[in-house]
């Protein structure tokens, strides 16, 4: 009777890299640090290409791309969110769109499938960058004071009600939000790849034993493949949505 020798690869060969570049030093450059170069670089080149000068006047090629982002970033999430005043947040939502796109989407490309997302360092960055901006908007939109006074006394709430829903809304608003937009983009990230490396696992053994065997993980492997792809845009729409909606609630108070 054979026993299939099947071995998961431990974590440490999931999701850290040697590094490849200036080794041991502080600007060590790894696996995970080339897809978020890579990314920055493709989301420049996109947009830097598609502003040159065309003679065409029906947009085509990467100009295309460009263009229909910038709609569909203007039309389902700005003006969805904020208003037409939130066009002027419109270039940092269309690159973290498109930045955030780009590193999940490394987890699908033969040769290197890896999310760069799926380690937790520049989800929790950007999420913070994302706090930063948020209540700097809010306090320049409504002042220090009552940028505080409307996020943790919201109106309409009975003042008896203040003692429960002020340490709620402080928690919420300040500590949660940037912890809730990292750690939701990160899990994601790190689920498909597991999901993907189990599958892929599974097919690889059951090919060296059984042909047909590999058969159905096979299957699964290529259909989570094209699932990954979905998640990997889902999860860019949803963060840059959820800053959007976060930026829209502090320049437009709740009354």
């Amino acid at each position: 009777m054979n026993v299939l020798a099947l071995e998961f690869p431990p974590v440490s060969h999931l999701f850290e890299w040697p590094d490849i570049l200036f080794s041991g030093t502080m600007y060590a450059v790894n696996k995970t640090a080339l897809i978020y170069l890579a990314a920055t670089a493709i989301t420049g080149a996109i947009f830097i290409l598609a502003g040159r000068p065309k003679e065409s006047l029906v947009p085509a090629g990467v100009q295309h791309v460009a263009e229909s982002g910038i709609d569909f970033i203007e039309e389902s999430v700005v003006m969805q969110t904020i208003g037409p005043e939130g066009r002027k947040f419109m270039p940092f939502l269309t690159t973290m769109f498109f930045f955030i796109l780009f590193s999940n989407i490394f987890e699908v490309i033969p040769g290197i499938q890896f999310p760069a997302n799926s380690r937790m360092a520049f989800p929790i960055t950007l999420a913070i960058v994302v706090w930063v901006i948020y209540n700097v908007v809010g306090i320049r939109a409504q002042g220090l004071g009552g940028y505080l006074r409307n996020s943790l006394f919201p109106p309409g709430v009975p003042v008896a009600l203040y003692v429960i829903v002020t340490p709620i809304e402080l928690v919420s608003t300040f500590v949660v939000r940037p912890f809730s937009l990292a750690i939701r983009l990160w899990a994601n990230m790190v689920a498909g790849h597991l999901l993907l490396v189990t599958f892929g696992v599974l097919t690889q053994v059951l090919w060296d034993s059984t042909y047909i065997g590999a058969v159905a993980p096979f299957a699964m492997l290529v259909l989570m493949t094209g699932f990954e792809i979905l998640v990997s845009v889902l999860q860019a729409f949803i963060f840059t949505i959820l800053t959007a909606v976060y930026i829209g609630g502090s320049m437009h108070p709740a009354h």
